[in-house]
């Protein structure tokens, strides 16, 4: 019984076969973007800096509220 191959499988091998420096291009751009070394004690460093985020990020005023338990509607 033959096994199935779909159309997508067979034109990517149709195409790392016509161009086989494909590969090689893939992997350099991964090494470009991805594989990188990382500074741990710099990436802990931004961890402890981070603000916390509010919880209506589009709202300006961060303060607190103009009188206890007032609402401030804007009018």
């Amino acid at each position: 019984m033959a096994k199935y191959v779909s159309e997508h499988t067979k034109f990517i091998s149709e195409l790392m076969k016509k161009n086989p420096q494909m590969e090689e291009g893939q992997q350099k751009g991964r090494a470009l973007l991805w594989d990188k070394q990382i500074d741990r004690d710099a990436q802990r460093g931004y961890q402890e800096a981070e603000v916390p985020q509010q919880g209506y990020v589009y709202q300006n005023d961060v303060g607190p509220t103009p009188g206890a338990g007032e609402t401030n509607r804007g009018g």
